[in-house]
């Protein structure tokens, strides 16, 4: 009689990668998550693979020496996430790859954009996104995934794949992304905090839930093939609303924040992880998520 049933196949698995060799470096804000060098972002592949875990989105710890205010190292042709998606095609061809586009793991600045003063550069920002897609697709990734929230981007970036000749690279657009307290882990993952200010003035509001429908079918319009709610436990009106309202697939993002509340709740004795990470992915899925990022895929694999 139950009418949710979450599986291997509804998860996107987020991974970190940083150069250097035989690196498993644990994450402390996010236990038994880790840093991987690309040896082992390789064995991390095989093992998500065999669990019938399908899909991986790739995030780059950039070394602080390749930091500018250009956000050049993003566009570099040898690049880590040009070379790490490369290093999971070749461990498992069929796997689907998705890569982070956004410029905070490539700023100085830790903000999704290029910066002018203390202003973001929404245009200028939006074409150094469009060449870093194309650089992504040419690498042999499946879908590029424009994390940022610049305005017209996902067209700017659908433009450019097409221009290019990579008609069949997808787009999973971050498309309702709230400026959430939330992320805090991720950016102990990546080293990359807002060096000033917030991200307030190009992510959502969280008290608002139209604007959610507006960036989302503008997303769709111009070009997005699947759209994402970030964060999702505290957030699933939203992803309801957007799946009301769409056609498209629609994918949630539980988020590292989310992760590290249930681990630490876990850890003290206060909730049974196992149930806790099965019933808030069934929520998420519930509410209308056909895909979940999360980093509880590996540990609900096994236990199915």
């Amino acid at each position: 009689m139950a009418e949710t049933i979450v599986t291997p196949n509804d998860f996107i698995v987020p991974l970190f990668v940083t150069e250097g060799k035989g690196i498993k470096y644990p994450i402390p804000s996010m236990p038994n998550y880790f840093r991987l060098s690309l040896d082992n972002l390789q064995k991390e592949a095989k093992e998500l693979w065999a669990l019938g875990l399908k899909s991986v989105l790739l995030f780059a710890m950039v070394a602080d020496n390749l930091k500018d205010d250009k956000c050049s190292e993003a566009l570099n042709e040898k690049g880590l996430l040009v070379r790490a998606v490369k290093a999971v095609k070749e461990a498992v061809p069929e796997m689907c790859v998705m890569t982070d586009v956004a410029l905070d793991p490539f700023s100085p600045h830790g903000h999704d954009g290029l910066v002018k003063g203390h202003e973001i550069l929404n245009d200028e920002t939006v074409e150094v996104l469009a060449k870093m897609s194309v650089l992504h697709a040419k690498a042999g990734a499946d879908f590029v995934a424009p994390s940022d929230m610049m305005d017209g981007r996902i067209g700017a970036i659908r433009e450019g794949l097409e221009e290019h000749g990579y008609t069949k690279t997808g787009i999973l657009a971050y498309s309702a992304k709230y400026a959430s307290c939330f992320y805090g882990p991720f950016r102990d993952a990546l080293d990359s905090a807002p060096g000033f200010g917030d991200k307030k003035t190009y992510q959502m509001d969280y008290r608002n839930r139209t604007e959610a429908l507006k960036e989302t079918i503008d997303d769709i319009n111009e070009g997005a093939d699947i759209v994402m709610v970030k964060p999702a436990m505290a957030y699933l009106d939203i992803i309801r609303e957007i799946r009301n309202a769409v056609e498209v697939p629609v994918a949630a993002y539980h988020v590292s924040g989310e992760y590290a509340m249930i681990k630490a709740a876990a850890e003290r004795g206060w909730l049974d992880e196992k149930k806790a990470i099965i019933e808030s992915v069934t929520a998420i899925k519930r509410a209308g998520a056909n895909l979940i990022a999360s980093y509880f895929a590996k540990d609900f694999a096994k236990m199915v």
